[in-house]
Formats: C-alpha cells, structure tokens, sequence
C-alpha cells in the first residue's frame, strides 16, 4: 500500500514481526515503552540503540519529548539518523515529532504495535505531544519513511487493549464505509481472527484516500476522521488520562456526536441505536457516569477543529457517511452530554 504526500511517498507493509526487524537500518535508534519492550525487545533490540520509556498516554509530553531529542544527542545520532517508533499512537506520534524537529527533520519508521495504531495512528503523518490544556496540541505533519504492520504482535494485546482499537476500527465504518459496519457485525475480531488483516487493510485504505486528498487537514475533508474525538478528548483530558483508554473515550463519543447529530437534523434518526450496539458488541463504554458537565464541555473548545470561539464536529449524515459541521451551539452540546 503506498501513501502519497506533498513530499513523495512511503509504503505500508504487512510483515512477520523478524522481517519488519531485518528491514530496520542496522543503525536505527529506537523509541519504545516499557509494555512493548518486554513482549517484543528481544525481537527487535538486537545490538541496536533503545530508549524505553513509561507506557502510557502521560508519556506523550513535552517533558518526554525533551528527553527523547537529548538522547538521540547524547547518542551522536546526525542529519541521517533514522528514529523508530516501536509502539501504539503514543509511541509513534511522540516519536514522530521528535523526528520531525531533531536537526530540522530525521527519518522514521513507524511500527505501530497497538491496533489503534495500525489501523489509524500511524499512517497519515500526524505527530504530537499533549499540553495540560488538551490533547495533541503541540505537533506537526511530518510522514514516516515507512510503516511496518505486524499484525501477530496484537497477539500480546490484554483484551482491553485490542477493544480499544476496536472503536477506531467501527469508526472508520461509522463514517466511510456501511459494508465495513455490515461485515463487522457478524466477524466479531479477535487478535487470532482469519480476517483481521483485511480489516486493518480496509481502514488504512480508507484513510489513505482521505487524507491523500486533504494532507494538512486544511478543506476540513480530514475532519471526518475525527468522528468521537471532539468529546473522547475532552473526556479523556477531564479523566486526566486514567479511567478511560483513548478508544473507549472515542466510543462515548461517538454515541454523543451521534446524538448531538441527530439533534441537529444533521443525522438520520436511529443512528445512535445502531452505533451503540455495534460499540457493544466489543464491550466498549457508551457512557460515563463521572462526568463533569461544564468542564467537559469547556474542555472541547481546545479542540483543533473550533475556530473564533465556536464549536464544530465530524458528524454522521448516515452510516458510512459524514461530515464537518461548524458553529454548532453550546446549548445543544450540554444537552447531549447531560442525556450522558
């Protein structure tokens, strides 16, 4: 699969996780954290450079980014260095701003081990770190030389994990695609599953054709994507990152702007009902009972897509259809997230 940007374009390839190792540069350095490590260090960790930090979403912070560029100094890496991110959507997206401003850009290589991170995070060339005041704020667009896709090591995913990228996965149903919906109502995934790589092929291609066309996120086609986000960040950010893990976060919010969407008139009637099983189908959360109202919906104006003090959300039209609406009211908001 191959992924065009305003500079050329890089290929994803599906690989054994000892192939995906002997196509690494012999002099690569490597970002990873803590879980993956131990599941796959030994696999990937022959002779090479490593620095392993915490798991976990408080890691993609300035504070870590720092360290991740002092390293790479510390290690005499130069203009032709290669970084590789061994890791979820935490681990590629700090890797990946870390290569995008070491010496004014380096390569890197995306490994995505989480299937948050195969199916969405990294392909698309969107790195980041958080700020307290929200998610992903601080970052750039900056493509990885290559994306190397393992489907075997979700193998090791606790189940909690593998749900969690789930919700990316009904997501990219819920807004590009009904056969996509259709079918996953009766495969029911699992990391052993037959058909889980032509799913995760599925939604990269849907990706792919989305932000071919809109790389910078700039027409607002890229919007879409971020179907559940406006609300998962908020929530994710008011739970300080704790409770809920970022694909759980995104099914509330998903039901939520399905919701808001259909209190709009923008959304078909039934749609949420629908969306909800589909979300419980993989026992992921609808709902939220500690939700603080005002802050969570102060929380979503931080979001990237507000613009002069208004808010805007990727919304369903219809399953397998949506898109960016703008200056949505404040008063329609609260109301859904009260119905929560």
């Amino acid at each position: 699969m191959t992924v065009a940007h305003r500079l050329g374009t890089y290929e994803v390839a599906f690989l054994e996780p000892a192939e995906a190792e002997r196509k690494l540069p012999g002099d690569a350095l490597i970002v990873t954290d803590e879980n993956v490590w131990a599941a796959w260090g030994k696999t990937f960790g022959k002779g090479r450079r490593v620095l392993v930090l915490p798991s976990g979403e408080s890691t993609k912070s300035l504070s870590h980014f720092e360290r991740c560029l002092k390293w790479l100094a510390e290690e005499g890496a130069d203009r032709g260095a290669t970084l590789v991110a061994l890791g979820g959507g935490v681990i590629g997206d700090l890797a990946g701003f870390v290569a995008s401003t070491y010496m004014r850009g380096i390569r890197y290589i995306q490994v995505p081990t989480t299937l948050v991170a195969q199916v969405d995070s990294s392909v698309g060339g969107k790195v980041a770190v958080d700020l307290p005041e929200g998610k992903n704020l601080v970052g750039a667009f900056y493509p990885p030389e290559e994306v190397l896709i393992c489907p075997e090591v979700l193998l090791t995913l606790p189940w909690r994990e593998f749900a969690n990228g789930m919700a990316e996965v009904w997501k990219y149903g819920f807004i590009l695609d009904a056969d996509l919906v259709r079918a996953l109502r009766h495969l029911r995934l699992t990391p052993q599953s037959a058909m889980l790589e032509s799913v995760i092929r599925r939604c990269i291609q849907l990706k792919i054709e989305v932000v071919e066309q809109d790389e910078s996120d700039t027409s607002g086609l890229r919007a879409v994507l971020n179907f559940g986000h406006t609300v998962g960040h908020a929530l994710e950010k008011v739970l300080k990152y704790e409770s809920l893990l970022h694909g759980e976060a995104v099914a509330i919010g998903m039901v939520a702007e399905s919701k808001l969407g259909e209190r709009l008139g923008v959304t078909a009637r039934g749609t949420t009902e629908d969306i909800t099983a589909c979300l419980q189908l993989d026992g992921l959360p609808v709902t939220h009972d500690s939700l603080g109202l005002a802050e969570t919906v102060g929380a979503m104006y931080a979001d990237k897509k507000a613009e002069g003090g208004q808010l805007a959300f990727s919304l369903l039209t219809r399953i397998g259809e949506c898109k960016l609406v703008k200056d949505v009211p404040r008063a329609d908001v609260e109301a859904v997230m009260q119905a929560l």
